[in-house]
């Protein structure tokens, strides 16, 4: 077990800074003096990180840390914490190693005992969260769902039963798939789509998932983030969607029809037919 106190720590620490998500007036004072206080800024990119260093006049050396060379690049950052020098590690917007690059540099320095500090700032998926009108006391964040179709359908299929409010992040050029998968698995549940956040053409986009899988595609620009409202099936047990399929299978089985077997299954297994219906359709 490990205890680090953030603030009574004299030696050189990896400081965690969040970055504006759009408008650039929404760094804190904090991060922005923690951005001059450190030797080194580590980014995902260092032409965007760039232009916010010159926004706020502030010149550092730079040192690129993505995804395709986070774990070389963590090993020099490291190099340079040993050295006691402080270094920053920066995404394009808002948080380090939240869909972004980070979360291997994070781990290799905490696995070798190097200070970790998070500078909060923004964050979209809260923005959209809390703008969406849908429940926010419990909330599930996925992220990116996959480019390709099955594997898509297959994390959607694992979400579905889900209660809680869903958080997922799309880029514009795969917008319209996403948002009718969304549909075909999930169903027509409420949802909000907000793009462009916290820039001049923020948007946000109140329906259904089946009104948003209708949008006009050329509508849809900038980074986005799509809500969608949780299973409200009244689902109060916790079988598994295979023991389901075996009960209705075993029923069919022995001559009993599906329309039969489903309603048995409800019955003794106390799951909502609606749900069942559902389950069966999508295999």
């Amino acid at each position: 077990m490990k205890r680090h106190r953030s603030f009574l720590a004299p030696e050189a620490r990896l400081f965690l800074v969040a970055t504006p998500i759009g408008n650039l007036q929404e760094l804190s004072p904090r991060a922005a003096e923690t951005l001059r206080q450190v030797d080194y800024v580590a980014c995902e990119d260092t032409r965007v990180s760039g232009k916010l260093l010159k926004y706020l006049m502030i010149e550092k050396p730079l040192i690129a840390c993505h995804e395709h060379n986070e774990a070389g690049a963590s090993e020099l950052i490291l190099d340079l914490l040993k050295q006691n020098f402080k270094v920053a590690y920066v995404s394009d917007a808002g948080y380090p190693a939240i869909s972004d690059p980070g979360s291997r540099l994070v781990a290799k320095a905490l696995d070798q005992d190097v200070k970790v500090t998070v500078i909060s700032g923004p964050s979209a998926i809260l923005n959209a969260l809390v703008g969406s009108g849908l429940p926010s006391d419990h909330f599930y964040f996925h992220g990116f769902l996959p480019s390709k179709a099955n594997a898509r359908k297959n994390e959607l299929t694992a979400l579905y039963k889900r209660p809680e409010t869903l958080v997922f992040y799309e880029a514009p050029h795969r917008i319209k798939v996403m948002l009718q998968a969304l549909r075909d698995v999930l169903g027509n549940r409420p949802a909000c789509l907000a793009r462009e956040l916290t820039k001049k053409f923020e948007e946000y986009i109140y329906g259904t998932l089946g009104e948003l899988a209708e949008l006009d595609l050329e509508t849809l620009k900038g980074e986005m983030v799509v809500v969608v409202g949780g299973n409200r099936d009244e689902l109060a047990t916790n079988v598994g969607d295979d023991e389901i399929l075996n009960f209705i299978n075993s029923q069919t089985k022995v001559g009993i029809s599906t329309k039969d077997a489903i309603k048995q299954a409800s019955q003794v297994l106390g799951i909502n037919k609606n749900y069942i219906y559902k389950l069966m359709h999508r295999n």
